[in-house]
Parts: C-alpha cells; structure tokens; sequence
C-alpha cells in the first residue's frame, strides 16, 4: 500500500521525497494566535426548526427499537449494512478524505463515498469539511462550533439547535476551500444534496426491504430508516463529545481530545481522538493500524483494489517522542 510518512514540518514520502506541503500550513492544525474576544457571550438563539426536527427523528428512532422484534434477520442485516455504509460516508470519506486529505481516492471511491455521505446525512461534504477545519484550527474556543467547554449536551447536540457563536462564521469565512471547490464530486453532491438525502438516507434503506424480501412497509421506515440513520447521528457526535471529555491523553495532556474505547467501536475507528488532534493528517487517525479500526481496514483495503493512494501516516519515533513529551503517562496503555 502505497503510504507517506509526515515528518515535522514536511511531508516525507517512503522513497525520500519531501514534497513543498507544510505539516504547519494545513487548516486542519490548532491556531495558536486566536484570542477570545473580551465581554460578555453573545445570546444563545434557539433554531426552532432543528429542535422540533431532532425531537421528532428521535421519537421515531425509539419507536423503531420497539418494533425491532419484529423486524425478520434480513432487515436488521440490512439496517447494519446501512449503518456501516453511512458510517464510512463519514470516517473514510468527509472525515479523512475531504476535511484531512490524509489520502487520495479515485473518482469511483468518491463517488461511493458522496453517496455514503448522503446516506448520513450529516450536512454536505462541503459544509462539513469547512466546520470540520474550523474545530480542528480553534478547538475548544468561541471559534470552535461544537466547543467541548461549554458542555456535553452542547458538544453532542446542542450545538445544531442554536445558532452559530459569531466567530465560527467568522472563521470559516476564512478558511482556504479551495480544494473542496475544485472537487466535481463535492461540489456536485452540495448542488443536489437535498434530493440525494431524501434518496439515500430515506427512501433506498426503506425501499430495499419492503420490495426485495416483502418486509412490513411500516417497519423497513422506522428499522434501517429512522433508527439507523439516529444511531449514525449520535455516534457521530459522540467523538465531539465523549471523545473530547472521557479517556486518556497518551499524546498531549494539553488539549481536550480523549482517547476513548466506547467512540473506537461506535464510530468504527474514530475514538483514537488524542492521537487525532495530535497528528490530524494521519489517514488512520490511530498509530494501531486496523486495531479497533474498521475505517483503516476499509482504506487499506481500497489501496489494495487501487482506488486510494497517498495514505500518510506518522513516522513512529515522531508518535513516541511527541508522547513522552507532552502525554499524560499513559502511552504503555495507550492501545488498550
């Protein structure tokens, strides 16, 4: 598998290369000169619209558990079959790809993974990549859209049922897109995202069971529909959560991100947060490989068909230095 080793300060490839792209120049790296502006915290304003929206998904998502028994084997096997291919949508595709370009996907994979991410209807590639950078840059501030200090509640939901602080729009103003816009696939899947959620998220996962093996029309909507899409949300969020308030910091004491066991299984591969925020370029998120880390394996697998190339990752005496330099002393257990 093709792979290229960051080093500090460049980027390394396996044949000795250095390439001009600077390790310190990415958005994805924290901006240690913002400051927080003095005064009093502009007024939380409520978005209406995403609390009743929230409200209802999640009502329905419970109502789906209870028809879970119901269910026949096919639809729940199908319901984790969408749940894995929303999950990658996120992991493997606007994650790791378009927010971090931690590795190269062909057309096809990105393809594959637009409409992954259609699925998780999580926001478009587009959008999501930009907020993304702006967390990674101004983690845990004003700038920060999902802030871990203002609490759990906040950074899991609370942050899409109030308008934006003024410095995160502020902010992503000024973050450089310009390789999201010289994507066709991205620019393509924000063009028509709302007739491509509406396909993949809802009508394909309730479609497939009701007409294929005649499961209750009732059912296929409430299982691999509403309950499915629920669980991809909050596992999601979990990493901007959990994963930023429970666990250890084999890496760096200094920032908030955690390693956290509960995130690594929910998120296929994501929990390895610590490490994330420490060497956001690495296309593993984790210095374990595939250990606890569906995402890698999918990744590794799709440069083994050669549809993904470039996959970065960290030199090992850079993760052990930057550990026992700034880790909490927990790096004999930081793999679990």
């Amino acid at each position: 598998m093709p792979e290229t080793e960051v080093l500090e300060g460049s980027v390394r490839s396996r044949n000795g290369e250095v390439r001009a792209e600077s390790v310190t120049e990415r958005e994805d790296l924290f901006d240690e000169t913002y400051k927080e502006k003095d005064g009093p915290k502009p007024p939380m304003i409520i978005v209406w619209k995403n609390v009743i929206l929230m409200t209802l998904l999640h009502i329905g998502a419970v109502y789906g558990i209870f028809l879970l028994p119901s269910a026949r084997m096919l639809t729940l096997a199908w319901s984790v079959i969408c749940f894995l291919i929303s999950a990658l949508g996120v992991t493997a595709g606007v994650h790791r790809l378009w927010s971090h370009k931690s590795y190269k996907a062909s057309l096809p994979l990105r393809i594959f993974l637009a409409f992954a991410n259609s699925m998780a209807f999580e926001n478009d590639i587009f959008e999501w990549s930009r907020d993304h950078r702006v967390h990674h840059k101004f983690s845990e501030t004003d700038a920060d859209p999902h802030n871990a200090v203002r609490g759990f509640f906040f950074s899991h939901i609370g942050w899409l049922l109030v308008r934006k602080h003024p410095d995160v729009i502020e902010k992503g103003k000024k973050i450089d897109l310009s390789d999201l816009k010289a994507d066709k696939v991205v620019m393509f899947q924000r063009k028509y995202y709302k007739i491509s959620v509406v396909l993949m998220c809802f009508t394909v996962p309730t479609l497939v069971p009701w007409y294929l093996w005649g499961e209750n029309f009732w059912v296929s909507y409430f299982v691999p529909g509403l309950l499915r899409y629920a669980v991809v949300l909050n596992s999601t969020w979990l990493v901007n959560s959990a994963a930023h308030m429970w666990g250890n910091r084999p890496y760096d004491v200094n920032i908030y991100p955690r390693e956290n066991k509960l995130v690594i299984l929910t998120t296929i591969g994501e929990g390895f947060h610590n490490y994330h925020h420490t060497f956001p370029y690495d296309y593993a998120t984790s210095e374990f490989g595939c250990k606890m880390n569906l995402t890698t394996c999918f990744i590794n697998f799709m440069c083994f068909l050669g549809l993904a190339k470039d996959c970065k990752t960290v030199a090992p005496e850079i993760v052990l230095a930057r550990a026992q330099r700034t880790g909490d002393g927990s790096a004999r257990n930081r793999s679990g």
